[in-house]
């Protein structure tokens, strides 16, 4: 069996954060999540419907692995990802890190990785590989799934080499901190106001806080969405609450980062960021269990009360997000 030695099987509650604890921390670098996740300006909102699609779905986070490069551009970390079609280079991608001591991230796809008990296609989720033998990976993923779990290399193969929605071509990645990168703390307001500045200039009418008012419009009417409320309902707001989000769809995860960045800069902004995002996470909680409810109870009016927060919710986010673009590090007037 190949194992690195020292590395910490330390499950998070969010696959690429968990994934990056564990590369980073192997080159000295111990963050908690939520402040990988900041650091990587993870924080997003897309109301998502497709005519192909059973039911819509609420996203609050970047894009799969846009956090990885986002965090490893802004800590001056070295970066390698290798993609290919070749099942027997991918291995070889993978094997040879490991065999030289380092941890490999993957992006793969869930449902077919053994230790999973929910079969449902994700072709963005991450994890850490850290050694194998003849016939199982050793990986680290969330601790909901595990944290140090073990799953067949021909499950392994499978869950890399699938295609669909959010996949890679058996992507694979290591991280480097080369002698004088800069200090974590130095990318915190540059994190900040470049997911501020996405938040609020997004393209389109379902991204950001204009994606966030447009679901305020669309969830009351879920009821006629779909044929099997009491299933699909209470998995949406099960998707908010617990599929690796940290809890009020990523929104208790960047309450925490922007705390924790309070503490290293001195900026009223980013106080006020933090109070508006400490509101906006207990509403998030809140609009998954009137969501839930109206499901199990084919109550529209639940629909309508969840509605009616997302509309503050788009408001509140705005003002937060409005506040911290201006962040600069130094004490300044609160903002709204």
């Amino acid at each position: 069996m190949t194992v690195v030695e020292g590395v910490e099987a330390r499950g998070m509650q969010h696959c690429e954060t968990t994934a990056l604890g564990v590369l980073l921390r192997h080159q000295g670098i111990d963050l908690s999540e939520p402040m990988l996740f900041g650091l990587g300006s993870g924080l997003s909102f897309v109301y998502w419907d497709a005519r192909n699609m059973p039911f819509p779905f609420l996203g609050g986070r970047i894009r799969p692995f846009e956090l990885t490069r986002n965090l490893a551009a802004r800590l001056g970390l070295t970066l390698e990802v290798k993609e290919t079609a070749s099942p027997r280079r991918a291995w070889a991608n993978v094997s040879a890190p490991i065999d030289a001591g380092q941890p490999v991230g993957l992006q793969l796809d869930s449902y077919h990785l053994d230790y999973f008990r929910t079969k449902v296609h994700f072709g963005g989720h991450v994890v850490a590989m850290y050694g194998y033998d003849e016939r199982q990976a050793h990986l680290i993923d969330t601790a909901q799934q595990g944290g140090a779990v073990r799953t067949g290399l021909e499950s392994l193969a499978a869950a890399r080499a699938e295609r669909g929605p959010m996949t890679a071509r058996h992507r694979s990645f290591t991280i480097t901190a080369p002698a004088g990168a800069p200090s974590w703390r130095d990318g915190i307001v540059p994190a900040i106001r470049a997911c501020a500045d996405a938040f609020l200039a997004a393209p389109i009418a379902n991204l950001g806080h204009r994606g966030i008012e447009k679901a305020a419009r669309q969830v009351p009417g879920w009821l006629r969405r779909t044929a099997e409320p009491g299933r699909d309902l209470p998995q949406a707001a099960l998707l908010m609450e617990k599929a690796g989000t940290g809890g009020a769809l990523f929104r208790a995860l960047y309450r925490d980062f922007l705390a924790e960045a309070a503490a290293s800069v001195g900026d009223d902004r980013l106080r006020t960021g933090h109070r508006l995002y400490a509101e906006a996470a207990t509403l998030w909680t809140e609009v998954a269990a009137r969501i839930a409810e109206a499901g199990e109870q084919r109550d529209a009016a639940r629909l309508e009360q969840a509605g009616a927060l997302l509309l503050d919710l788009s408001r509140i986010e705005r003002d937060a997000m409005l506040a911290l673009r201006e962040v600069t590090g130094r004490a300044g007037t609160a903002g709204p």
